[in-house]
């Protein structure tokens, strides 16, 4: 086999995985429900430190999928049922409180100090333990991934490249999703919409949880 038609695989691999990538983003998962929760109750930049969370996450799951780490942890019936229902928690969690107290949008708008929804840290946290709690991801990275690697050589830079191409377009479809959400908090500086805007997230974040909670380990 030639260099040109050996070339021309490579890229043709390159492009089915980024395609497949882009449809997965695209579909709203606990990952983007996050998002959407975050920038239309928080607004815009904390939808965005979200974001980054999440891509963190992801960062993290390439790593073990260049190592024999991620097969182990999917083979784990236990491990894998544990990681599930703390992402569902945690998700329920942030969600439960938003829908019962919803706060007045000035809050939103102009949080205190101390609000820990507010915080980038927090924010940034929040993206990062939900992606990194859900076992589609686990799933995704460990048994997917793989199929788009022709092995023995160059493992390494094949999922190095992978990797990149998948956090870039991850990071411009939730940024998409952050600025449509932006460009939507307009209309609801109207105080009557704030508090239905508070319980929509919180819906959103019990519905993340839920899906999380709904996986079934393959």
């Amino acid at each position: 086999m030639d260099d040109a038609l050996v070339a021309s695989l490579t890229l043709q691999t390159w492009l089915l995985f980024c395609a497949t990538e882009t449809v997965l983003c695209f579909t709203p998962g606990p990952a983007v429900l996050l998002v959407i929760s975050l920038s239309l109750t928080r607004g815009a930049r904390a939808g965005f430190r979200g974001s980054l969370g999440i891509l963190a996450a992801n960062a993290g799951y390439f790593v073990l999928s260049a190592t024999s780490l991620g097969a182990v942890l999917l083979a784990s019936w236990n491990l894998f049922v544990i990681i599930k229902w703390l992402g569902a928690a945690y998700l329920v969690w942030l969600g439960v409180p938003m829908i019962l107290f919803p706060t007045h949008f000035t809050s939103i708008v102009d949080p205190s100090p101390g609000s820990t929804l507010e915080r980038g840290p927090a924010t940034f946290w929040h993206g990062v333990i939900t992606q990194a709690a859900n076992p589609k991801a686990l799933v995704f990275f460990t048994a997917l991934l793989p199929q788009f690697i022709t092995p023995p050589h160059g493992v390494a830079i094949q999922v190095a490249i992978l990797g990149i191409s998948s956090v870039l377009i991850e990071f411009v479809v939730l940024g998409l999703y952050v600025a449509a959400c932006h460009r939507a908090r307009g209309w609801a500086e109207n105080p009557r919409v704030a508090m239905p805007l508070q319980r929509a997230g919180g819906v959103l974040l019990v519905g993340a949880g839920a899906r999380i909670a709904a996986i079934r380990h393959a």
